[in-house]
């Protein structure tokens, strides 16, 4: 199995399982990610972890033996493509928070992978790269655009043009990763915490900014609203009233 779901409690642990070929990505593990994106979001856990079953290595990107025999045909092509983005659009717009943990090297679709989710939390060995140019190839516009989003596009040239791989410390400089730590534990706890209402409204209403949305219309109107009305408003101010810890549900 290269592609697993374990829910953990509070977390659902999105899993790849390939480590002898470092979790390159095949098409049919780029098939599988939707359904399993779907089950972890209708799963009881509050916050949904990408990460490697296997220490040190987060993904290769695509498995290159496979594309390189399948992308001259161009529907194999087409149907690469469209798996790919429609992992990517699952998890940016999965109605949970997302936490990509990344221990050691993260390139290409890894590196799309990881930028799909909400966060990303890597530890010192970690390496990312986006290396289409490398291969001749042009990244596509979604994936682009995530890059661009995370780090602005100067940034995001620069990995583009150079296919550089670039160290963790370097990747939170310039805003690609969230934060460096051996674990992403803590982080994923400070999101459970919290109330899963107003994470999802959150997720959304970032993502209709990202999208291009400058101004309120009746939708995010009534989600600012909605929450007045909504049980985790009522635990927060009971919570801070009574000067304990809210336990959302």
């Amino acid at each position: 199995m290269t592609l697993r779901l374990e829910i953990d409690g509070a977390v659902a642990r999105l899993l790849i399982d390939r480590p002898e070929k470092r979790n390159a990505v095949t098409q049919a593990m780029w098939d599988a990610f939707p359904a399993l994106i779907a089950e972890a979001v209708a799963s009881p856990a509050r916050a949904i972890l990408l990460a490697s079953a296997t220490p040190g290595m987060f993904s290769a990107g695509a498995d290159i033996g496979e594309f390189a025999a399948g992308a001259r045909d161009p529907d194999w092509r087409a149907a690469n493509q469209a798996a790919i983005n429609r992992t990517q659009q699952d998890l940016a717009r999965a109605d949970k928070p997302t936490v990509a943990f990344i221990d050691g090297d993260c390139v290409g679709g890894g590196c799309g992978l990881a930028l799909a989710c909400d966060l990303r939390v890597a530890t010192a060995r970690a390496r990312f790269g986006i290396t289409p140019a490398k291969l001749g190839l042009v990244y596509p516009l979604h994936d682009t655009k995530l890059l661009v989003d995370q780090v602005g596009p100067a940034k995001a040239k620069r990995l583009l043009y150079t296919g550089v791989l670039i160290g963790a410390e370097e990747a939170l400089a310039i805003g690609l990763i969230d934060a460096i730590a051996a674990s992403p534990d803590d982080r994923i706890a400070q999101i459970v915490a919290q109330s899963g209402h107003s994470q999802r409204q959150t997720k959304a209403m970032v993502r209709r900014i990202l999208d291009g949305q400058a101004e309120d219309d009746d939708a995010t109107r009534a989600m600012f609203a909605g929450a007045f009305d909504g049980d985790d408003f009522a635990e927060g101010v009971s919570a801070f009233l009574e000067k304990r810890k809210a336990q959302f549900r």
